[in-house]
């Protein structure tokens, strides 16, 4: 969301917001839709061939992760940051209990019941976005996945407990798929998240391939630069491609959804390609065309089992 959008929902619904009347269910459940529709990602979060009854739920927990990313990321300082995540993790625990008034919590409590959803996972994301107010550079790729375990792996087990096909070896493979897309936006989001002060190649590829933090702060593109995204790219289109059997454990149209998400990522490393790694220059992107084909694709492939 926009600075001035967060700002309105803080002081609307943050911290130090003068009590306002209670929030509806049906109020809440329009607020997670609008704030899930509204933002832009590299496929849409709940796409409109999810089963209808699934889609809000998909929304509300949307809602409950953006709103924990501008706490974390669309704050003064490191400081407010672990402040207002630490307030998150409040309402958590109270919507846990039944005590809910901000909208998201409104509308998740019934998701959180509904689908008897762990708390952990959802902690567990709030670590990850702490760990980014306090850690800003992955000296190993170990310690990047361990990053990976918080920030990106909670999501995908989430939505199987949404999808009722949670078990070892699905998540397993959730995890593959949502580390890949992990990976993969690590490797498209090079320059903005150096701008925030935040490296998230592992330093010891860096060291592999001669790139240096001076190189880092100066945006050189050169073939050490191209080796050391490549290997990237590399490595998120393995995990990928090493959780894409989930497509076919999930149910129904589910899979169209996940089969998505997993072609997403591959058409975001494909576009990093296509610019020779040069991500300094241009934030890769995927074209409106390359969605529509990926939905065409996934819609097919699940019509013709």
């Amino acid at each position: 969301m926009s600075s001035q959008e967060f700002c309105i929902d803080l002081d609307h619904f943050g911290p130090d917001a003068v009590s306002c009347p209670p929030v509806s269910l049906d109020e809440a459940n329009f607020y997670c839709r609008q704030l899930a529709r509204s933002h832009y990602e590299n496929f849409t979060v709940a796409s409109y061939l999810l089963p209808r009854e699934l889609r809000q739920h998909f929304y509300n927990v949307y809602a409950y992760c953006r709103w924990a990313d501008d706490l974390a990321d669309e704050t003064a300082g490191p400081a407010e940051s672990l402040s207002l995540l630490d307030w998150w993790e409040e309402q958590l625990k109270f919507c846990y209990i039944g005590r809910v008034t901000h909208p998201v919590f409104v509308a998740l409590r019934p998701t959180v019941r509904a689908f008897d959803l762990p708390i952990e996972d959802f902690c567990r994301l709030l670590q990850a976005f702490r760990r980014d107010q306090q850690q800003t550079r992955y000296d190993t790729r170990e310690e990047l996945l361990s990053y990976c375990q918080c920030s990106a792996n909670p999501v995908g087990r989430i939505v199987l407990h949404l999808a009722r096909c949670y078990d070892s070896e699905n998540a397993a493979l959730s995890d593959s798929v949502c580390t890949g897309l992990q990976w993969a936006n690590f490797c498209q989001d090079v320059s903005n998240d150096y701008s925030r002060g935040r490296i998230y190649l592992p330093l010891e590829s860096c060291r592999k391939f001669g790139y240096s933090e001076a190189d880092f702060a100066a945006q050189v593109y050169n073939a050490s630069f191209r080796d050391l995204i490549q290997s990237e790219v590399d490595q998120a289109e393995a995990y990928l491609h090493a959780g894409r059997p989930l497509v076919e454990r999930m149910p129904g149209r589910l899979r169209i959804d996940i089969d998505l998400f997993v072609r997403g990522g591959l058409y975001i490393l494909e576009a990093i390609r296509h610019a020779d790694y040069n991500v300094w220059d241009k934030r890769p992107t995927v074209r409106t065309w390359k969605k529509i084909q990926g939905l065409i694709g996934a819609w097919w492939r699940t019509r013709v089992r």
